[in-house]
């Protein structure tokens, strides 16, 4: 039996995709799941005009991800953070940090978009991939910075005035 997919199906085939099954596998599982339709005119017809409409939208929603993915790649988040002597920051930043910065700066990323592999430990400049559109992805820059100690920032002050 011929029919038209209108959902991807693992191991099977892609939405739009026109397959010879079996007849009891149509009727009993692809029909009633709504993932399939029997190949007639009209439904060819219905599935080319949602197939166009579904590029057109695609297209548009590429587009503006292209726009976003300029956007992010011109984009340094700094974290100041306590460390020890080490480099070695306490804590870390994680993509919670990162998503948190990227909404107060206006960008609504999902966390989970944020490729993140493990949380940063360390001080220095890290690029962090983001997903933003299926295989598209922005990298924006995060620095991890050392957070200066009361007494630190007071030394300085002191020497400039054993100089004077």
């Amino acid at each position: 039996m011929k029919v038209i997919l209108l959902e991807n199906i693992e191991r099977v085939g892609r939405k739009g995709d026109i397959l010879e099954v079996a007849p009891g596998y149509a009727r009993n599982y692809l029909f009633p799941r709504k993932l399939a339709l029997e190949v007639t005119q009209s439904n060819i017809k219905a599935v080319e005009m949602q197939q166009k409409a579904l590029k057109k939208k695609l297209e548009k929603e590429r587009l503006t991800s292209q726009e976003l993915i300029k956007k992010l790649n011109e984009v340094t988040l700094t974290f100041v953070r306590r460390s020890s002597e080490k480099d070695v920051i306490f804590g870390s930043v994680s993509a919670a940090d990162i998503h948190d910065q990227l909404t107060r700066l206006g960008f609504e990323i999902d966390k989970k978009k944020i490729m993140l592999d493990e949380p940063i430990k360390r001080l220095g400049t890290f690029t962090v991939p983001i997903k933003v559109y299926h295989e598209d992805r922005a990298e924006i820059k995060v620095v991890v910075t050392k957070e200066e100690s009361p007494a630190e920032v007071s030394e300085p002050k002191d020497q400039k005035d054993d100089q004077a």
